[in-house]
């Protein structure tokens, strides 16, 4: 078995490192924080963990419009199986 293809192995129940989002991660966040106000997240990163459906923590930038105060957080998002809708699970201000 090659190098490349055991680093990308997915571990049950662990964390992959943190990388650029792909259109499917976009799209989770995209879901989960529709009809969120008051704060802007932008994500920038992304680690994703396989359980009863996914777990994801996007790195983000976030701000409240129209300031330029700028800080890093962590979004963190479920997706069950099935195709079900997405879910914030906590939100941490690094």
């Amino acid at each position: 078995m090659s190098d490349q293809v055991t680093a990308e192995r997915v571990v049950l129940g662990g964390w992959t490192p943190y990388h650029k989002l792909t259109p499917n991660d976009q799209k989770v966040f995209d879901e989960a924080m529709k009809g969120h106000v008051g704060v802007h997240y932008t994500p920038q990163a992304v680690s994703t963990q396989v359980v009863a459906g996914t777990n994801y923590r996007f790195e983000c930038t976030a701000s409240i419009p129209p300031a330029e105060v700028i800080w890093r957080a962590i979004v963190e998002i479920f997706q069950p199986l099935n195709g079900g809708k997405p879910v914030i699970t906590g939100i941490i201000r690094l």
